[in-house]
């Protein structure tokens, strides 16, 4: 490896690094209440050197949920490259939408707490769908695919989209909030159950 791509791949990793703990501290403060400062100091760094990544709080947090998206769907699209029914599918997709909400919180904090919430920090750039283009994407093929094998009826996408992703959410967020009785995987059957039964042809 040359010291030009290794100087490129340890300058990624600091990028991820700081994706990350942008993130935590974006879902557990609040995107308004966490300055660059406080990033950099979490991150032992210099505010100088952060911004030599990312030139504002703004365009880091676009980074993020670009980052999330991105994570997100390539665990979709997995899934989706898979030849099995469409049922399996959307049962593997419930727990792995559960799975990354317990291996990494923050991630889906981020989205419900900061990207949903704060969608004027948003407004240039990341408009509707478009820092979660990668997700909808997935989702999209998922339903299409799902219509043509007759597995599932053909329905407006919007109507269909919530409907796969409304249970999800709201049940990672009951979780956060700590109110469920039982370990959250244990809500995935069920929550797979009703999507299916809600989606089916």
């Amino acid at each position: 490896m040359g010291s030009g791509t290794l100087k490129t791949k340890l300058k990624e990793e600091k990028k991820l690094q700081i994706i990350r703990t942008a993130c935590k501290l974006f879902a557990k403060k609040g995107y308004h209440n966490t300055t660059m400062p406080d990033i950099a100091r979490e991150l032992g760094m210099s505010v100088g050197n952060l911004y030599n990544y990312f030139e504002s709080k703004e365009e880091l947090a676009k980074e993020v949920m670009l980052t999330v998206s991105k994570w997100v769907a390539q665990r979709l699209r997995a899934i989706n490259e898979e030849d099995i029914p469409t049922k399996d599918k959307i049962c593997k997709l419930v727990e792995g939408f559960f799975e990354i909400s317990l291996k990494e919180p923050e991630l889906i904090d981020y989205f419900l707490r900061v990207f949903l919430s704060n969608r004027e920090v948003f407004e240039n750039g990341c408009e509707g769908f478009a820092c979660v283009g990668e997700v909808v994407t997935e989702i999209m093929v998922l339903l299409s695919n799902g219509v043509e094998r007759g597995e599932l009826r053909n329905q407006d996408f919007f109507s269909a989209f919530v409907t796969v992703m409304g249970p999800m959410g709201g049940i990672v967020f009951l979780h956060g909030e700590g109110v469920l009785e039982k370990p959250l995987m244990s809500y995935a059957n069920e929550i797979a159950t009703n999507i299916w039964n809600a989606l089916k042809a």
